[in-house]
């Protein structure tokens, strides 16, 4: 299938990759030229400008948006509206707020144009592992984006089946239409608020292992205990394990005092947004809105748990750290 990316960062460029693995046709474009000329060497098509990218699309056009949530994504998918014509598709696979998805799905509908939210996980990662995907958008439009969505998720045979399934979901395939416009991003705003919890839980219990050597102990009760071994040893057969451990497993491999990480956590939106929907709905999200408070208290005073998230965004994300 022919596709058009525009923006070509740290997920962006990767999905490309893996597309055009897959066989797609890929059109890209990027404000950097750096970035367009990278993956033309490695086979996309270039394109210097919005104009040059639909150009070069064959009608109905798929566009998948890529860059950073806000200003730019309103921008981008603003520009991309004037240029593109009836049963054209605009794919946004940022980090938007749902509610913008249903806003900007209104609005290109006048148009005559297709919408679609796709939440996106996977990271830096994502390449070589397939990207987990969370589609909002008319039925239409997602099935006739289907060949895309995957190519870019894991697949059936990467996980085994979950006993009892029928097979016929294709969230076995790591992609899943959730529902009309904005239901895609609901499910990662969501996912992302699960992420700070356990990314949290994880932080806290390695504090705590860290502290053991404490001298406030009884000196019987003292253990200098090897986080990164911990780490290392949880990954196999533990209940706790899971891909964010294998992170924070490298993470203390590389530097087990994290002497490399100040302990400032940013926080990018999607769990304060998390928040807000547990306030809208009335339920209680005790874990999700303190793992988001205790962020915001890492720009005041660090600790080795704040360091160890630090390490697990950068893992997972490629996220840096403030100066």
């Amino acid at each position: 299938m022919q596709i058009g990316m525009i923006g070509l960062g740290r997920m962006g460029a990767n999905m490309v990759r893996r597309l055009m693995k897959g066989g797609h046709e890929c059109v890209v474009h990027d404000r950097n030229p750096e970035a367009v000329a990278a993956l033309r060497a490695e086979g996309a098509t270039g394109a210097t400008s919005l104009d040059d990218l639909v150009a070069q699309l064959a009608a109905p056009r798929a566009v998948w948006v890529m860059v950073p949530s806000g200003a730019a994504t309103e921008e981008t998918i603003a520009s991309l509206a004037e240029r593109l014509a009836p049963r054209d598709t605009i794919i946004d696979g940022g980090n938007s707020y749902f509610k913008d998805d249903v806003r900007r799905a209104r609005e290109v509908g006048k148009r005559g144009l297709h919408y679609v939210d796709a939440g996106t996980s996977g990271g830096v990662w994502g390449a070589a592992r397939g990207y987990c995907l969370m589609v909002g958008g008319p039925a239409e439009a997602v099935e006739r984006i289907e060949p895309v969505l995957r190519t870019l998720a894991p697949g059936r045979g990467d996980i085994p089946a979950t006993p009892g399934r029928d097979g016929k979901s294709t969230a076995e395939q790591g992609y899943l239409h959730c529902g009309p416009a904005g239901a895609g991003h609901f499910v990662k705003m969501i996912h992302n608020g699960i992420e700070y919890g356990l990314m949290q839980a994880y932080a806290e219990g390695f504090d705590i292992l860290r502290s053991a050597s404490s001298p406030r102990l009884p000196e019987d009760m003292r253990y200098t205990l090897a986080l990164p071994d911990i780490a290392e040893l949880w990954r196999r057969a533990s209940v706790v394990s899971s891909w964010l451990l294998d992170l924070t497993s490298i993470a203390l491999a590389a530097d087990p005092d994290l002497a490399g990480f100040s302990g400032v956590v940013q926080d990018s939106g999607e769990g304060r947004w998390t928040v807000q929907a547990a306030i809208d709905e009335e339920v209680p999200a005790d874990v999700l809105t303190a793992s988001l408070y205790t962020r915001f208290r890492s720009r005041q005073q660090h600790n080795y748990g704040e360091k160890l998230l630090s390490a697990m965004r950068k893992q997972f994300g490629g996220h840096q750290e403030p100066k």
